[in-house]
């Protein structure tokens, strides 16, 4: 029996005396040490996974890492990063840098820093002084026609994500972990082929994240995707956006705010799929409101270059009639994302895949082959930037500590970046209402107070969904300004499961938006068995 003591934390190489303890060179050898010792008791570890027949792991004098990850995405790194800390020696391999992703380009940093949710929230930011000019008149300010500068914002644009770029390979760099650059093949259960150098490893994490995928219809090469979207060279003058999930109805909005003429079109009759169905109505009446163009029950059928070369976009009503947008700058769809493992090399190593080659892992992002793993959108769960750090983190502790640790995806609040904002965490009403036989649900729509001198017509939306049977908050959402900022907070009751009569004994800020999800008293409707009582 190996009995393993938990590596001491960089802060505590000292004693509360002041007096050192061990050195950082030292304790970072004493936890490669622990790791050693410890590396074969991980395999027999209880999240131990089916062995592939024929498949014979190789001696640990062979191997040249500890961990090997595939990607330095927010999952990789996150991974990467404290497996080394906790005393394995790791590597992690990625691609070149560019803004644009393709199969010869990437970045340290991933999807999220370098063409997702980073550079998409600053131009939400962008976006958002336009409508602020506008608002700030009701309260005396002089009407101005400010000019906007497509390319000096760009170029702030591109100088931040460089910067966090850097800032992701000085992590690496930090935490001792070898950055090695070319794409990742895995050529063996325990081999990685970066280059046409093969390294061996311990534990293989696969962390390369997705990519925008397009829909096959005529003139699809015409269409931009999300990555293209962020580097536009120009700022369009009308846009028509296909798809309704969160990336489609954020840049809508953005587009929008810029000034825009924006179209969105989508199959189903509300945008947002999956999220709760008050939320998506409301949300859809706001863009209205805004002067957003939706098309909902629509499928595009063609997208064609006119003489002047902008595009004409054809498409079919749910009654089969069609219709044609003219005169876009650009067509960009929004219509899903898939992993980036077509040539990963995953089958030569016996790994299970899914649908679009989603790599299928165990509760402890364990494939079927005990020294592979896999972490972030790549595995098709929550595909969101703090879950993927949460599973990394996991996966450090599971793999180097030999401590099983499932990552949690319950109760993970999330946000779209719309306007207004979309805040939500736990379930949505119809969620609700197939986990629970009784639920209660409290909602509350107004105009918050800087709409009323602005002159500005959007409206906020709260909603409180409540298991009546234990009392416990399963669901809270709200749309309006500021409602990613608040739902975080409002998370941690959701998460610990606190009752709506705890929530009643807060005390609210006031004036504040935040303020209306505690006191919200009477129950909108009660749902029993499946149906709301009169």
């Amino acid at each position: 029996r190996v009995h393993i003591v938990a590596p001491m934390s960089p802060a505590s190489t000292y004693s509360t005396a002041g007096s050192p303890v061990m050195s950082s060179a030292a304790l970072h050898a004493h936890r490669r040490l622990l790791f050693s010792a410890s590396s074969q008791s991980v395999r027999r570890a209880a999240v131990r996974a089916p062995r592939t027949r024929g498949v014979r792991a190789m001696a640990t004098a062979d191997f040249d890492y500890d961990v090997f990850c595939i990607g330095a995405g927010s999952g990789g790194v996150r991974a990467a990063r404290i497996s080394s800390n906790y005393g394995a020696k790791v590597a992690v391999c990625e691609l070149p840098f560019d803004f644009i992703s393709s199969e010869t380009a990437g970045g340290v940093g991933g999807t999220c820093v370098l063409r997702g949710c980073v550079p998409k929230k600053l131009m939400v930011y962008a976006s958002e002084y336009n409508a602020g000019f506008k608002d700030s008149q009701g309260f005396g300010w002089s009407p101005v026609s400010p000019s906007h500068s497509w390319t000096h914002f760009m170029d702030s644009k591109r100088k931040e994500l460089l910067r966090l770029n850097n800032a992701y390979k000085n992590t690496l760099k930090n935490a001792k972990v070898e950055l090695i650059e070319g794409a990742g093949k895995v050529v063996g259960p325990n081999e990685v082929d970066v280059n046409g150098k093969v390294y061996r490893a311990k534990n293989i994490v696969v962390a390369v994240g997705g990519r925008p995928t397009k829909i096959g219809i005529p003139g699809a090469e015409l269409c931009i995707t999300s990555d293209e979207a962020l580097e536009l060279p120009d700022a369009p003058k009308k846009i028509t956006i296909i798809g309704g999930g969160y990336i489609g109805v954020e840049f809508s909005g953005i587009f929008n705010r810029f000034g825009c003429e924006t179209h969105t079109v989508y199959r189903q009759a509300l945008p947002l799929g999956g999220f709760d169905g008050d939320c998506r109505k409301f949300l859809a009446e706001q863009y209205e409101t805004s002067g957003l163009h939706l098309h909902p029950e629509c499928t595009p059928v063609e997208v064609k270059k006119q003489d002047d070369g902008k595009l004409t976009i054809v498409i079919k009503r749910k009654d089969d009639s069609t219709f044609e947008i003219a005169d876009n700058d650009a067509v960009m769809m929004a219509t899903g994302r898939a992993p980036n493992t077509e040539k990963l090399g995953l089958e030569s190593a016996g790994v299970n895949q899914g649908k679009k080659g989603v790599v299928i892992v165990d509760e402890y992002s364990r494939t079927n082959v005990p020294s592979i793993w896999a972490v972030g959108d790549v595995t098709g769960r929550m595909q969101l930037t703090p879950v993927a750090l949460m599973e990394g983190m996991a996966l450090a502790k599971t793999i180097v500590l030999n401590q099983p640790t499932k990552p949690s995806h319950e109760a993970v609040a999330s946000a779209v970046f719309s306007y207004p904002e979309l805040g939500t965490v736990g379930l949505g009403e119809e969620a609700a209402m197939e986990r629970y036989k009784n639920i209660d649900v409290y909602t509350s729509s107004y105009r918050p107070m800087r709409n009323t001198i602005s002159g500005n017509p959007l409206r906020d939306f709260m909603k409180i969904i409540v298991d009546a049977d234990t009392d416990k908050l399963v669901g809270m959402h709200m749309v309006g300004a500021t409602a990613a900022e608040i739902m975080q907070g409002f998370a941690v009751a959701v998460k610990h499961g606190i009752t709506k009569s705890q929530l009643d004994e807060v005390v609210g800020i006031h004036p504040s938006s935040a303020e209306e999800l505690v006191t919200m008293r009477t129950a909108t409707r009660k749902i029993r068995d499946g149906k709301v009582q009169e």
